[in-house]
Parts: C-alpha cells; sequence; structure tokens
C-alpha cells in the first residue's frame, strides 16, 4: 500500500507482509643587389633592435599572465565559501562526487506495523529513508515514515543493518522524526546546508530507498518552485496534515523515498523528501532543513524533541492577498484569523504584544518571503531563544523582542 495525499501522495512505500596557398619563398622576386658589405651594415641594427623588442614583448606577455594565475588561483584558495547554492564547487563537474560524498549517510529504513482487519491482526511492512546527523546514530526522517510502527530496522549504504533502533519523538508540527541507533559511534553523519540560499532552478540530487528495494536510488532536477503550500494525507482519509514553506523539485522522489536528502551539487542537505503529488509526473516536495534545525539542535544536545513556538495565526502574503487585504507590502506574514483571534492568549507572541493585523516582515533581521517563509524561520530556533520580529502596525514600523515558548503536544 502506497500512502496517498489530497495534494499530494507521501513517499513512502508500503507493502504486504513478504509472501542515466601562400606564395613560397623560392617564387618571391628578390629585390636589386646591392653592394656587397653596405647592406648587411644598415639592416643589423634594426635586426637587433627587432629582436630586443619582441624579447621585451614576449616577456610582459608571460609575466602578466604568470601574476594573473597566481592572483586568480589566491583568490579561490584562500576565500572559499561555505554556502554550497551559490557557488559553483567542485563537485558541481560531476553528481557521482555528490553521491560518493552523501550516500554513506543515507540510510533505508524498514517497519512493521500491526494492522487491524476483519480477520484480526495482520503485520504490514513498510519501507523509507533516512539521514545520519551524528556519529552516534541519530537519524532524521519523516514522521509518517515510523508512525504506528511497532519494530524499525536501520539498513545502512553497505548493507549493515540495525535492529536496536529507537523513535527519540517527532516534530508536533510538522513531518519529521528522529530515530536513534544504539551502541554506534563510527557513523558518519550528512553535512547539512543552508535552504534560505536556495534558488530557482538550482541543480539538486535526491537520494531514497526507492520502491522500498532499491536502496540509495539516485535521482536528479532542479528547484521548480519554492514556499509551496499543500495538504496531505493517507489512502484512508487518516493523519491529514497541512504542510508550508515547501520546495517543489522534478527530481523524481519515488514510493520508498520519504525521509531522504534532497541536496545540493555540494553534497549539502537543503531539503527532506516527502512527498509527491498524486496524478502528477515531476511535481514533488520536500521540507526545507532550516525548518527543523531547532528541533535538530534538541535532539543532539540528548533531549527530547522540542519545538519552538510563538503562539498566532497567520497568511503568508502574496500579491493577490496583498491586493485583496489593501496591505502596504506584498511579501511577509500577515497576522490574521478568520474564525477567532490570531494570537493565541499568554502565548509568547500576546506576551511580546503582537496584535490581529500586525504583517511581520522580518525574523532577526532576515526577511520573511518565498525563500525564508515564516514557520521555518521560526523552525531554526529552540525553546526560550529570543528573536527580534521587525513589524508593521499602521503602516509603521517597529521592532519588538519575543521569547520562544515550547510547544506541547
Amino acid at each position: 500500500m502506497t500512502d496517498t495525499k489530497n495534494t499530494a501522495k507521501k513517499a513512502k512505500h508500503e507493502t504486504a507482509a513478504p509472501s542515466t596557398a601562400p606564395t613560397s619563398p623560392a617564387l618571391v622576386a628578390s629585390p636589386p643587389v646591392s653592394p656587397p658589405l653596405k647592406q648587411p651594415r644598415r639592416a643589423l641594427p634594426w635586426i637587433v633592435i627587432s629582436a630586443i623588442l619582441s624579447i621585451v614583448l614576449i616577456t610582459s606577455v608571460v609575466s602578466a599572465g604568470v601574476y594573473l594565475y597566481v592572483n586568480t588561483h589566491r583568490s579561490t584558495t584562500l576565500t572559499p565559501t561555505r554556502d554550497g547554492n551559490t557557488t559553483a564547487t567542485a563537485s558541481e563537474a560531476s553528481v557521482s562526487n555528490v553521491i560518493e560524498k552523501v550516500s554513506p549517510s543515507v540510510v533505508s529504513i524498514v517497519t512493521n506495523t500491526t494492522k487491524r482487519t476483519i480477520y484480526g491482526a495482520a503485520q504490514a511492512r513498510a519501507a523509507g529513508t533516512g539521514i545520519v546527523i551524528s556519529r552516534d546514530g541519530y537519524i532524521l526522517t519523516n514522521r509518517h515514515v515510523v508512525a504506528n510502527a511497532s519494530t524499525v530496522q536501520v539498513v545502512l549504504d553497505d548493507g549493515t543493518a540495525y535492529d536496536d533502533v529507537k523513535i527519540v519523538g517527532v516534530d508536533p508540527l510538522n513531518d519529521v522524526a528522529y530515530l536513534k541507533i544504539n551502541g554506534v559511534t563510527n557513523l558518519r553523519a550528512a553535512e547539512i546546508g543552508d535552504s534560505s540560499t536556495v534558488r530557482t532552478g538550482q541543480h539538486v540530487v535526491a537520494i531514497g530507498n526507492a520502491l522500498g528495494q532499491y536502496r540509495n536510488t539516485v535521482s536528479s532536477g532542479i528547484i521548480s518552485g519554492k514556499g509551496r503550500s499543500l495538504s496531505a494525507s493517507d489512502e484512508a482519509g487518516g493523519s491529514n496534515e497541512s504542510l508550508s514553506d515547501m520546495f517543489q523539485t522534478d527530481a523524481a522522489i519515488n514510493s520508498g523515498n520519504s525521509g531522504g536528502p534532497l541536496l545540493n551539487y555540494a553534497g549539502q542537505v537543503i531539503g527532506i523528501n516527502t512527498a509527491v503529488a498524486s496524478g502528477a509526473t515531476g511535481i514533488g516536495f520536500a521540507i526545507p532543513i532550516n525548518a527543523v534545525k531547532g528541533t535538530m539542535k534538541s535532539v543532539l544536545a540528548g533531549n527530547r524533541v522540542k519545538r519552538a513556538y510563538i503562539g498566532i495565526r497567520y497568511v503568508d502574503i502574496t500579491p493577490a492577498l496583498a491586493k485583496r487585504y489593501h496591505l502596504p507590502v506584498t511579501k511577509g506574514a500577515y497576522v490574521a484569523s478568520d474564525n477567532s483571534s490570531s494570537v493565541q492568549p499568554g502565548s509568547p507572541a500576546s506576551k511580546a504584544g503582537i496584535q490581529d493585523e500586525d504583517i511581520i516582515t522580518k525574523v532577526n533581521g532576515t526577511a520573511v518571503g518565498e525563500s525564508n517563509g515564516f514557520s521555518s524561520l521560526i523552525g531554526q530556533y529552540t525553546p526560550n531563544d529570543v528573536v527580534e520580529l521587525t513589524i508593521l502596525r499602521g503602516g509603521k514600523e517597529q521592532t519588538v523582542k519575543v521569547t520562544l515558548g515550547a510547544y506541547a503536544e
């Protein structure tokens, strides 16, 4: 059974229980013969001068070339960039370099789930993908990959299988879960990138356990869009959830790819492959990695999953929404709700003085927009972190500081 979505289908694979022509110099007329010994004496100074000038010219050109080469080489080696989204790297010459770097950090996840049927209890087997985020066995994956699992097995790229695996916790507001392989110390952790600088049209690579049987299958494509929102549900109509700020990609995300990495050409994880659009080809979705950095910090610090929250209801501003509500900006988070107050009583936002119809334009100086959705920006922080929000209220800009709270499940 393959999970599906109202708008998109989770890329998790489930099955039943086991049962890529100048004139030749000789023909040129000779000039009149000059008296012996006089012609060579007249030509000799000019020949010497010409030779000297030629040597000087050649030396100057060679020196200039060496100077440019040395300085160009020096600037590239002494001023490297760490942002793999904005600068071409050596790895960008070949996708295989990315795969060689990251494959050891991509794992297959196999789960067993007990399901009730009219014939009694039955075991269902499912498969997904995960990302190693620490040497001592912490794994990042999708929540729906391990939902209701009675047992979890993790298989490395080289075939090594681990059965002593526990579910550390899940993100209450996102399709994210964390696992822990007990008793390991030498896994290779993936390099985490920065999803805020990802560009539409940027080349990316996806790796995952395609169809639950082709471990670490590789596909490549581009970022087709950013800031996508979708509603997700399984085939039975349960587990309905709304996901926002998603990357859209045409890199093939197949059943079983859920929880695997979406990578830039520097081999950095910029997203978590999560879903594919139902009834479409080449439309997949990934959670931006920045949206999970806060919970990742919490888990790697040895704590359970702690999600920071601010306590508002809002809508992402688009040009159409700005026109409809006569807003002064076309990007940001509009604090508004159709049914009730958009600021939860007693929440961090309420304590900081956030009001209905405020427009949040920046979080700690980073503009809220398509490349940085508000939820993803807040998702980078942990409970008790203090963030500065830039807001527009009544056409005037002001800043407020908010101490983030911990989301209570």
